[in-house]
C-alpha cells in the first residue's frame, strides 16, 4: 500500500475540487501501530491509511506515541496517535495531510472526534471498502472551497443538476417541479428529481420541504456544525427505504467539540447579492462524554433582473434572441380576441397628461410591449437563524447515549412578476375614451408601473430532535437504537396583487358594493388608458388588496434498531452481519387562503394525511479472499448482500435488495460493482391534493400565445416508482504520490411520477406526445366549451383576470405514474501531488459525463434522448485546478467547465468556463488559531452563456449563476 490515497478511493480529492466525482468506500480501516517514536509511528500510520503526510523531521524529533491498534477513520486514527505530542493537522485543498505545531486553537481542533460510527452505503461500522461509490466532502473540504454554505457546496457538485430545488430556478421561473415556495435548497443528483434524493442527517430523515413536502432542505443547516458530507452516488432503497433512487446525502455532525470557533464570512457580487455569514460554536468534552452548541446567522440582500443587461426588460434580440415581451403593458393595448388569441388593434399612446384623452393618443395596428418580470427579483432577500446542539454520555463501560437538535429560521422576501390581464371597461367609467366611438373596449394592461412588482414574503421552520444509544453486547456485536422528530412548517404569500373583483368596481363595471369601504365618485375611479402613473393612491391601495397565504406543515418521525456483528470467520476474514427493523410516520397538511376575486378570502384547508411505514432490513459483509488466502491476481475480494422490506399503510409492501463487490487483483488496484433496486412512494399530496387550476399562456401552432387553463391536483391511484440501478468501477493509487478513479452509472426507472406536461410544458399544445392530456376549445364560438370553462370558476386557483371566452386550452397537470427513464453516465477522478522546496504543488481534476439520459414523458409516447438539452444536466462537467502550499499560505485556481447544450428549439447554448481563485493564511506564532480565506468565485467575470428563455430572461438558472465575479472573504478563529 502507499501513502497517497485521499481516503479511500479518492473521495476527498473529489470534494474538495467540488467537482463530485465518484469515491470508493468511507475510510474505515484497521490499524496496528505500535508505541514509540512518532516518526516511525507516522511512517506506519501513512502505509496503513492511504494518506500522504506532509512534515519535516525537526517537527517530530524526540517526540513519542502511545501507539494505535484496532478499527478507526484515518482522522481519528491521526488524532489519537498525536494526542499529547502538541502536532496538529490540517489537510491541504487536495487532502495531503500537513502537520504543524498547536497553539491553543489547534488543540481545540485536534481534540474533536471523528464519528466513526456512521459509515454511509453500509449498515456496518466494520465495513471496509465499499462497492458503491462515495464522495466525502470533510471539514477541510468545507472550509477551503470558499461557499459560505454546505448547501452551496452541494449544488456545485457536478453530479448534482442545480435545475430544480434551488432559489435562483424558483425565482427565475425555470423550476419544472414548481413546489420551493420557500426558496429552500435541495439536492438532484443525476437530474432525476431532487424528491429521488434521500437527504439525512447523521443518517435520520429529515422531514419534507416546500409545498408537497418531496425534498428536504439543506440549507437548514448551521455549515459550523458539519464535520462531513457524504453523497452516495447510488441507488440505496435496500438500506434507507424510499427516496433513496438517485443517491443518498448524509450530513454527519461533529460528534465532539472541545473549546470555541467563530466565522465571520462576507461576499459581495455586481449590483447586489450581498451576503453575510456569522457562526458560533462552542463545546466541552469530558472523559465520559462530550456536548456542543452551534449557531449560525445570514443574511443576504435580493439581487433584480434590473441589475443584468439580459434579464432586464425581456427583449433578448440585441444578445441573438428573440422579443419576449408582451402586449400586458403600461400603457396597455385595446385588443380584440381573435383566431384563439388577443390580438393588438390600437396601442395606447398617452399625451403628456400621462392618460389618453382623445382618439389622437391611439396608434392603430401598433403595440405596446412590456415584460411579464419587469423588476422581479433573482435571488430574494433573506434572513436565517440555525442552531444545532449535541450530547453524547457514557453510562459504564458498554452503554452510550446520544442526541441532538436542530432548529432553522429563514424569512425571505423577493418581488415577484405584477398583476396584469385583459379588463374590459366602459362608457360607465368616466376616464374611459376610444379611438372609435365604441361603448366599450377590452384593454391588455400590466400593473407593474401602478403597483409594482408583486411581493412574496415567507417563514421556512424546521425542527429536528433525535435520541439513542448504542449498547455493546460483546467486544464485537452492539445493538443501537434510537427515536427521531423531525417537522417542517412553511408559511408564504403573495400580496400586491390585483383584486378582480375591487378592480371591477373601480372601473364601474359594478355597482359600488356596500361591503366595502370604497367609493368609485368619492376615491376616484381606476383610469385603464394611463401609463401607470393616472391613478391616485386611494384606488391603487383599493385594487391592489389582493394576495394569498399558505402554511404548511409536515412531520417524520421514527423508531430505528440495529444489531450488528461478526457470526462467522471465513478464511478471507469475518462474516459481518447487521439486522434491523424500523417504524415511520409521514404527515402532511395544509390551509391556506386566497383574497383575489372576491369581498372576503377563500379559505382552502387539505385534512391532514398521514402514512406508516414498517421495515425490516439486513446486511452482510463476506470476506471471500483475504490476508491469509490470497493468491496472485486475487489480493481480496469481498461479497456484499444487503435486502430491505417494507410495508406501506397506503399502497402496500416493497422489497429491495443490494448487491456489491469488491476485488482487489493488485495492491493499489480496487475494483467494484453493485447492483440493486430501488424505489420512491409518491409524496402525500402528490396522491392525495384536492383539485386546483391555474391560467397560462402556451405557444400555439401559429406561434401565437393561447391562453389555457392547467387542471392540478393529486392521485390517489399512483403507484411508487422503481428503479434498477448499476455502478462499475475502479479506483487505482500508485506510490508515484498520484491516484486516479473512476465510475460508470446505469439507473433505469419505471412507472416514474410525474406531470408529462411540464417536461416540455411549452411545448404543450404543439407535441403530440402530450395529446392524450390537452383538450382545445373555442368557448367564445362553442357554448359547449364555455360552459366547461365556466365549470372550473368554483376552483382554487382560477381567475377573473382573464375572461372565461378568451382560453384556448385546457391541459391536464395532474400527477400520472408516466413511462421510463435512463440515465448512463462516467465519473472520473484524478491528483498528483510534488514537493516544491518548502512547499507543495497539488494538481486536481475531476469531470461527469452524461452518455445517455433517455425518457418516455408518456407510456405511449417515443423515446426522447434529453442529454445536454435544456432542462436536462449537461454531456459533460469537469473542474480541474492547481493548489499551492507554502507554509502558512495556501494559493489555488480552478476552472470549471459545462459543455454546450441545446434548447427545445436546437438553438446551441454555449459552454460555460469559469475561474475560482483562492487565498488562504493560516498563521503560527500569537495568531495561531485564525484563518483568513479570500475566494474569487468567476475570476474573470464571464457572463453566463445566452439562452433564449421563454420567460425573458438570458441565461438559464438551472446551469449558470448571474452573479458575475463574486468576492468573499472570511475569518474563522479557534478559541
Amino acid at each position: 500500500m502507499n501513502r497517497v490515497s485521499l481516503l479511500s478511493c479518492s473521495a476527498l480529492i473529489a470534494c474538495v475540487a467540488a467537482a463530485g466525482t465518484s469515491a470508493c468506500a468511507q475510510d474505515i480501516r484497521e490499524y496496528d501501530v505500535p508505541a514509540g517514536a512518532l516518526g516511525d509511528a507516522l511512517q506506519q500510520y501513512a502505509t496503513q491509511s492511504d494518506q500522504q503526510l506532509f512534515y519535516s523531521g525537526a517537527l517530530v524529533a524526540g517526540l513519542q506515541t502511545k501507539g494505535l491498534r484496532g478499527r478507526f477513520s484515518s482522522p481519528d486514527a491521526l488524532n489519537r496517535l498525536l494526542s499529547g505530542t502538541g502536532l496538529a493537522w490540517s489537510r491541504t485543498d487536495v487532502g495531503v495531510i500537513v502537520l504543524r505545531r498547536e497553539g491553543r486553537a489547534k488543540n481545540a481542533e485536534a481534540a474533536t472526534v471523528v464519528d466513526d460510527v456512521i459509515v454511509t452505503g453500509t449498515l456496518l461500522k466494520s465495513s471496509g471498502d465499499l462497492a458503491s461509490p462515495v464522495v466525502i466532502l470533510d471539514r477541510d473540504a468545507l472550509d477551503r472551497r470558499g461557499f459560505g454554505t454546505v448547501a452551496e457546496t452541494l449544488a456545485s457538485l457536478p453530479q448534482n443538476y442545480a435545475g430544480s430545488a434551488t432559489p435562483l430556478v424558483q425565482a427565475a421561473g425555470s423550476d419544472v417541479g414548481a413546489s420551493n415556495n420557500v426558496y429552500a435548497t435541495g439536492v438532484n443528483l443525476r437530474g432525476l428529481g431532487p424528491a429521488s434524493t434521500l437527504v439525512l442527517i447523521n443518517g435520520r430523515r429529515m422531514a419534507g420541504t416546500g409545498s408537497r413536502a418531496e425534498f428536504a432542505d439543506v440549507s437548514a443547516l448551521p455549515s459550523a456544525a458539519v464535520q462531513r458530507v457524504d453523497v452516495l452516488l447510488d441507488g440505496a432503497s435496500a438500506l434507507y427505504g424510499s427516496d433513496a433512487i438517485a443517491g443518498v446525502v448524509n450530513v454527519i455532525m461533529r460528534r465532539s467539540f472541545d473549546g470555541q470557533e467563530t466565522r465571520l464570512r462576507g461576499s459581495v457580487a455586481k449590483g447586489g447579492g450581498e451576503d453575510l455569514i456569522f457562526s458560533h460554536l462552542a463545546g466541552r468534552s469530558w472523559s465520559s462524554g462530550a456536548a456542543y452548541l452551534a449557531y449560525e446567522y445570514q443574511t443576504g440582500n435580493g439581487l433584480s433582473s434590473l441589475d443584468r443587461p439580459y434579464t432586464a426588460d425581456g427583449d433578448l434580440r440585441p444578445f441573438g434572441g428573440t422579443d419576449h415581451r408582451l402586449i400586458y403593458s403600461a400603457p396597455g393595448n385595446i385588443v380584440a380576441f381573435s383566431g384563439g388569441a388577443y390580438v393588438p388593434q390600437f396601442a395606447i399612446r398617452p399625451n403628456a397628461s400621462g392618460a389618453a384623452q382623445g382618439p389622437a393618443d391611439f396608434v392603430a395596428g401598433a403595440e405596446n410591449l412590456q415584460t411579464a418580470s419587469l423588476g422581479v427579483d433573482l435571488l430574494p432577500s433573506l434572513e436565517r437563524h440555525s442552531v444545532y446542539g449535541r450530547f453524547t454520555q457514557s453510562l459504564g463501560d458498554r452503554l452510550e447515549v446520544s442526541g441532538d437538535l436542530r432548529y432553522n429560521r429563514r424569512d425571505h422576501d423577493v418581488a415577484t412578476a405584477a398583476s396584469a390581464g385583459v379588463f374590459t371597461v366602459t362608457r360607465a367609467n368616466p376616464w374611459f375614451v376610444s379611438p372609435t366611438g365604441a361603448a366599450s373596449h377590452a384593454v391588455a394592461y400590466s400593473f407593474a408601473r401602478d403597483l409594482g412588482p408583486g411581493r412574496s414574503r415567507g417563514r421556512s421552520e424546521s425542527l429536528g430532535v433525535t435520541l439513542g444509544g448504542r449498547f455493546d453486547l460483546t467486544s464485537a456485536w452492539s445493538v443501537e437504537a434510537y427515536v427521531a422528530g423531525a417537522e417542517e412548517r412553511g408559511d408564504f404569500g403573495n400580496s400586491n396583487r390585483i383584486n378582480s373583483r375591487f378592480l371591477a368596481e373601480a372601473l364601474g363595471n359594478i355597482p359600488d358594493d356596500p361591503a366595502t369601504s370604497y367609493r368609485a365618485s368619492i376615491d376616484g375611479y381606476y383610469n385603464l388608458f394611463g401609463d401607470g402613473s393616472a391613478n391616485g393612491r386611494a384606488v391603487l391601495d383599493f385594487i391592489g388588496s389582493g394576495g394569498s397565504q399558505v402554511h404548511n406543515r409536515s412531520r417524520a418521525t421514527s423508531a430505528n434498531i440495529l444489531a450488528q456483528g461478526p457470526i462467522y470467520r471465513l478464511p478471507g476474514g469475518e462474516v459481518a452481519v447487521a439486522l434491523g427493523a424500523q417504524f415511520r410516520q409521514e404527515s402532511f397538511e395544509t390551509r391556506g387562503e386566497t383574497f383575489i376575486s372576491g369581498v372576503t378570502p377563500i379559505l382552502r384547508v387539505t385534512p391532514r394525511r398521514e402514512r406508516s411505514i414498517a421495515a425490516v432490513f439486513a446486511e452482510a459483509r463476506i470476506p471471500l479472499v483475504g490476508a491469509d488466502n490470497a493468491r496472485p491476481g486475487l489480493r481480496s475480494l469481498d461479497l456484499s448482500l444487503a435486502a430491505r422490506f417494507e410495508d406501506y399503510d397506503d399502497f402496500g409492501t416493497t422489497t429491495n435488495p443490494k448487491v456489491g463487490l469488491v476485488w482487489s487483483p493488485v495492491e493499489n488496484l480496487g475494483v467494484r460493482a453493485s447492483w440493486g433496486t430501488s424505489f420512491r412512494a409518491g409524496a402525500l399530496p402528490q396522491l392525495f391534493d384536492p383539485m386546483g387550476v391555474s391560467p397560462l399562456f402556451l405557444s400555439g401552432e401559429n406561434g401565437s400565445n393561447v391562453l389555457t387553463l392547467q387542471l392540478n391536483g393529486g392521485n390517489a391511484d399512483l403507484k411508487p416508482e422503481t428503479a434498477e440501478t448499476l455502478t462499475l468501477g475502479f479506483d487505482y493509487r500508485p506510490r508515484t504520490g498520484s491516484s486516479f478513479s473512476f465510475n460508470y452509472f446505469d439507473t433505469r426507472f419505471t412507472d416514474r411520477i410525474g406531470r408529462p406536461l411540464t417536461e416540455n410544458a411549452r411545448a404543450a399544445l404543439t407535441d403530440p406526445a402530450a395529446r392524450p392530456f390537452v383538450t382545445f376549445v373555442n368557448p367564445s364560438a362553442n357554448p359547449a366549451d364555455l360552459a366547461l370553462i365556466e365549470s372550473y370558476s368554483g376552483l382554487p386557483g382560477f381567475s377573473t383576470l382573464y375572461p372565461s371566452n378568451a382560453y384556448g386550452a385546457i391541459v391536464d397537470g395532474r400527477w400520472v405514474n408516466t413511462g421510463a427513464v435512463r440515465v448512463r453516465g462516467l465519473d472520473a477522478s484524478g491528483n498528483a501531488n510534488w514537493a516544491l522546496g518548502s512547499g507543495m504543488v497539488s494538481v486536481d481534476g475531476a469531470a461527469s459525463w452524461i452518455l445517455d439520459y433517455e425518457t418516455r414523458p408518456t407510456p405511449t409516447a417515443a423515446v426522447r434522448q434529453v442529454a445536454g438539452l435544456i432542462g436536462y444536466p449537461a454531456k459533460f462537467r469537469a473542474r480541474s485546478g492547481v493548489t499551492w502550499t507554502f507554509r502558512e499560505v495556501d494559493l489555488a485556481l480552478h476552472w470549471t467547465h459545462a459543455a454546450a447544450y441545446r434548447d427545445n428549439l436546437g438553438a446551441r447554448i454555449d459552454a460555460s468556463n469559469t475561474l475560482d481563485a483562492r487565498f488562504g493564511w493560516s498563521p503560527e506564532g500569537a495568531a495561531s488559531g485564525l484563518r483568513l480565506a479570500l475566494a474569487i468565485e468567476n475570476l474573470l467575470d464571464e457572463d453566463p452563456p445566452f439562452y433564449d428563455a421563454p420567460t425573458g430572461y438570458g441565461f438559464d438558472a438551472g446551469q449558470a449563476s448571474l452573479l458575475g465575479r463574486a468576492l468573499s472573504l472570511q475569518l474563522i478563529k479557534r478559541w
